[in-house]
């Protein structure tokens, strides 16, 4: 495997047509280069307002490309489900870097975005160099009744619009480092289901229902070292997916939070793991 050495500061940003989609991105930063996607109806600007990660922190020691994933954010949108497993987002992914002379990376992503991380790394592991996933969402076993949620919720906001969502979750805590302000985080929740376009919401929910990880077996296959970052208290992405995956990889770390504090020093640990691979 060649390395990638930092380089000078890169700055791009644009929207592209990637695979029949147009695909908004930004590449910022210096050092080798760290591929990120986000998650399930999240984009760069919804990652951005929850501060959940420093970025102007982590492009001080990486080349950062982050971009909005189809059906996301300032992306295009298509409405056939098949495309949002996350095999074909990885395949967006991969083209994507093609697009940008992106030939070997760290790549990185929180729950649909570690699923598409996992995907390019069984599909192209000579093109990664490095894993970070971020809270790994359901998979294998686990998956069966988050497929049956999507599809519900789905349904719900095809025929009702998203108010019957929101007050479906008033009563469903939210994962353990949040449980000190439980108002905030449906809130938020509350204001990001409000802000969505209902068509986008209800394609890539259905999306996600098609998608799972790769099978345990190609994922034993992976030989790279990998920052696994969870948290405690989320059925959606349960700890047992974290540590099923620390078992699976080899050369893997896996950090389990239960409280705010713990959560709060993920961009350091992320920043650290990017140093060690320089």
């Amino acid at each position: 495997m060649s390395f990638r050495f930092p380089g000078p500061a890169v700055s791009d940003c644009g929207v592209t047509t990637i695979r029949g989609v147009d695909f908004a991105f930004d590449r910022v930063g210096t050092g080798s280069t760290f591929v990120w996607g986000h998650g399930l109806k999240s984009s760069r600007r919804i990652e951005d307002e929850s501060g959940r990660i420093d970025w102007s922190v982590v492009r001080q020691v990486a080349d950062v490309l982050r971009y909005d994933a189809r059906g996301h954010g300032a992306s295009g949108f298509t409405d056939d489900p098949a495309g949002y497993g996350w095999d074909q987002l990885a395949l967006d992914q991969l083209a994507l870097c093609d697009h940008l002379g992106i030939r070997q990376a760290i790549v990185g992503g929180a729950s649909m975005g570690a699923g598409t991380a996992l995907h390019v790394a069984v599909h192209s592991p000579e093109r990664v160099r490095a894993l970070v996933l971020m809270i790994p969402p359901t998979a294998w076993d686990t998956r069966a009744g988050q497929v049956d949620l999507y599809r519900q919720q789905a349904d719900i906001v095809e025929t009702s619009g998203v108010e019957p969502l929101i007050a479906a979750n008033a009563d469903v805590d939210p994962p353990a480092p949040f449980l000190d302000d439980v108002r905030l985080w449906k809130d938020r929740h509350a204001a990001l289901l409000r802000a969505a376009d209902p068509i986008r919401l209800v394609g890539v929910s259905r999306g996600a229902a098609v998608a799972d990880l790769p099978t345990p077996e190609a994922v034993a296959a992976v030989d790279c070292p990998t920052l696994i970052l969870a948290w405690a208290g989320d059925p959606g992405h349960p700890v047992s997916t974290a540590e099923r995956l620390g078992e699976l990889i080899t050369d893997s770390t896996v950090s389990i939070a239960s409280t705010s504090t713990e959560v709060a020093i993920w961009t350091s640990r992320i920043v650290d793991f990017l140093r060690a691979q320089q």
